[in-house]
């Protein structure tokens, strides 16, 4: 007799050979993968009763170990072998279709009314204009995925029920995501359809939180969100409720703590009784601990202090593991402020001046972090010439040293170079930039909400009246830079992607109105890029080498003329941002302050901004993508790659992966990260800042026998050329952990 095998639906059938064989023949079909190695290779031990599911389960998984540097295209026969497994699982729970691809409005309709899709798809597409962009569908598509692609999609982004039955195909989802994103088009079906082409074809990918959750009732579309703490408990403990409202709904968060006074500084007249900056962290560390990010994971915060800050050293202390616990903050990411003079300072082994802010404030009536360039300057010196103030004089290098032991040790600080950061800040008329966001691309105006006590409205009712500060948010999204470079792609993209990121702004849930108020008051976008390293390998391009410096110069340049004049473009059809008057985009000064060359018709687009405004009054930033980067077979971000081929354990088999095009011509142009000096990583990374009007997640590479005269030199050289923030310090010796928004 026949084996018997369970089919998906719990029926009982006759095994057909002839069928496996037929899915895996597909599978292989325009690769250089060998069907019939696959079956050999399989070992599928058929018995009675055995699940098709099963079946299926342990050939993809033969097919994933099998990818290799020689043969990295069983990458893309495991990803078709688990998208049919895919098609399988969903015409099972929706129950309805006999066939993947058909019945896109019954599904909508179904998914609605069980909670799972936004009614505003419904209520904003009608039925025949659902079933039109249901024929635009493109199915193809789905050969376009790696296996890490479409089990990244599949596991974390596609629509599942409450017993987590996968119910979401993955075309399905991005003609989801396109259709909620131009929902207040005024030609809504023209925008949908270029929307999913470019989202669909991996030309722009938006972030986590744009792609999981368009088209879903909470659409919290936002990355992260950068504040300010003043140095008083209101709005200390404001921040803190804030922080948990933002963490609750899945956003990271930024914060500057430079304001608050120092440890032993006075309170009320009383000398030497504040505690410092450290037991407020503590209070957020413990608030990120408790209030996880949609029970999935801890909240992610960065906090930021300026190093002239009394406390600084307790600070850079706070994730080490040796001195009191009491004094430690080990879930929550720090940064440095670092203004011009302090580097000039530890270039020139001179000594540095620490102080209390507050006492600053008391007897000079200003608060330092205010200022930034030549006006600090004058404000530190002022400070250090008064006898007033007490002060703590160390050598700039010993702090420095501190840094770098952290970030060789724990990836951390962040490092944050203000000065460069607020000079080249195009609304620096109505504001300060403070600190950035957990991945340090976001450089933004932002302030500390002000409070002017409570109110009696009547009976036992009252209200507290606040007045609203700038609290920054990040919306994200990448431009795939393997499917996009050229002048004219990157002439047509482009364009769709700043309309579909100025969009998030108006679809966005706030968990925070003082996030909406900024969000609407500059409608900042974050434009950024992955698969660079791709980009360069499959150009023939190495990385250590200059024609990699002149060819980046151009294609940022290309990148940020473009976003600059759809912006403008928007700006007709829209309207420009409300703070566009005296910005350095009105003034021309952005314009100006740089040596923009002649490849592009830069001093037509000055008066072109002059006249027509901008839509965005931040464009363009770089964030790391993690998840993203890997839906869509890219390398992540602005990063040369960690390895060729990836390898991951998991609990249910090993995850292998491995980087676009590989082969003969790219093998040896994808150098790996830690093998390249790092001196290269910078130089790249300034020409790419000449372009970008906030900033970049670069990612220093280290060995365990790097010397601290080369951390130093990268630290250094980065101030040097230009860069506005530094990342992570990923040695090998250590593992770091990203903000999963950002990625």
């Amino acid at each position: 007799m026949p084996i018997r095998v369970v089919k998906r639906d719990g029926t009982i059938v006759p095994i057909d050979v002839y069928k496996i064989k037929k899915v895996i023949s597909f599978a292989c079909q325009h690769t250089d993968c060998d069907p019939l190695e696959l079956e050999m290779d399989a070992h599928v031990q058929f018995r009675n009763d055995i699940t098709t599911e099963e079946i299926q389960r342990m050939v993809i998984q033969t097919a994933v170990e099998k990818i290799s540097l020689e043969e990295p295209d069983w990458q893309f026969v495991a990803a078709r072998l688990l998208t049919y497994d895919i098609y399988k699982k969903v015409c099972l729970h929706r129950g309805t279709q006999k066939m993947p691809y058909t019945g896109f409005y019954e599904f909508i309709q179904s998914a609605t009314e069980q909670g799972l899709y936004s009614t505003a798809i419904l209520e904003t597409y009608s039925e025949q204009e659902i079933q039109e962009l249901a024929q635009y569908l493109q199915p193809e598509r789905d050969l376009l995925f790696t296996f890490v692609g479409i089990k990244t999609l599949s596991d974390r982004y596609l629509i599942r029920n409450g017993d987590k039955q996968l119910l979401e195909l993955p075309q399905e989802a991005f003609m989801g995501i396109a259709m909620f994103l131009a929902s207040k088009e005024q030609d809504k079906m023209h925008w949908a359809k270029k929307f999913y082409d470019v989202i669909s074809k991996f030309e722009v990918v938006p972030a986590t939180p744009t792609l999981s959750n368009s088209r879903k009732p909470l659409s919290q579309l936002s990355s992260c969100f950068v504040g300010t703490v003043d140095d008083s408990l209101d709005s200390i403990f404001d921040f803190v409720n804030t922080f948990a409202q933002l963490s609750k709904y899945g956003g990271g968060v930024g914060a500057d703590l430079s304001r608050i006074r120092a440890q032993g500084s006075e309170i009320r007249g009383f000398k030497n009784v504040a505690g410092g900056v450290v037991p407020w962290i503590r209070i957020l560390n413990d608030t990120a601990v408790a209030v996880d990010q949609l029970g999935i994971r801890k909240g992610a915060l960065s906090l930021t202090l300026n190093v002239y800050h009394a406390d600084i050293f307790d600070f850079l202390n706070l994730k080490t593991n040796n001195g009191d616990d009491r004094r430690k903050a080990h879930d929550i990411f720090p940064a440095v402020g670092v203004p011009d003079n302090f580097m000039r300072a530890v270039q020139q082994k001179a000594e540095y001046h620490l102080f209390d802010p507050f006492i600053v404030r008391k007897h000079l009536g200003f608060e330092i972090s205010d200022y930034y360039g030549e006006e600090f300057e004058k404000k530190y010196d002022q400070v250090v010439a008064d006898d007033r103030i007490p002060k703590t004089k160390v050598t700039a290098l010993s702090i420095m040293k501190m840094i770098l032991k952290s970030s060789f040790e724990t990836g951390l600080p962040f490092i944050f170079y203000r000065d460069t950061a607020n000079k080249c800040n195009p609304n620096k008329h109505c504001g300060v930039v403070r600190s950035t966001n957990l991945c340090v691309e976001i450089i933004q105006n932002m302030s500390a909400p002000k409070f002017k006590g409570t109110e009696a409205t009547g009976g036992y009712d009252f209200s507290i009246k606040k007045e609203a500060g700038d609290l920054v948010v990040c919306n994200l999204s990448s431009l795939n830079l393997m499917n996009v470079n050229s002048n004219e792609d990157i002439e047509r993209v482009v364009p769709i992607q700043v309309r579909m990121l100025d969009n998030v702004i108006d679809l966005n849930f706030y968990p925070v109105k003082e996030a909406e108020m900024t969000n609407r008051k500059y409608r900042a976008i974050g434009l950024g890029t992955m698969s660079y390293h791709a980009l360069l390998a499959t150009k023939g391009i190495g990385w250590e080498t200059e024609e990699h410096l002149e060819y980046v110069d151009k294609l940022y340049e290309k990148i940020s003329y473009t976003a600059i004049e759809a912006s403008s473009n928007l700006s007709v059809e829209k309207g420009k941002y409300s703070m566009f008057e005296g910005s350095d985009w009105q003034k021309g000064e952005f314009f100006g302050g740089r040596d923009l060359g002649s490849n592009q018709n830069w001093g037509s687009l000055k008066a072109k901004v002059a006249k027509d405004g901008l839509r965005n009054g931040y464009l363009l930033a770089i964030a790391p993508t993690g998840s993203i980067s890997l839906i869509s077979g890219a390398t992540a971000g602005i990063d040369p790659i960690f390895s060729k081929i990836e390898r991951t354990e998991k609990v249910n088999g090993v995850i292998v992966s491995a980087v676009p095009k590989l082969d003969d011509s790219t093998y040896w142009l994808y150098k790996e990260a830690h093998k390249i000096d790092q001196n290269w990583v910078v130089e790249a990374a300034s020409r790419r800042q000449k372009w970008l009007d906030q900033s970049q997640s670069l990612n220093f590479f280290v060995t365990s026998d790097a010397k601290a005269k080369d951390l130093f030199g990268y630290y250094m050289k980065a101030w040097e050329t230009g860069c506005k923030t530094v990342y992570y310090m990923r040695s090998k010796a250590i593992e770091v952990e990203e903000c999963e928004s950002c990625q």
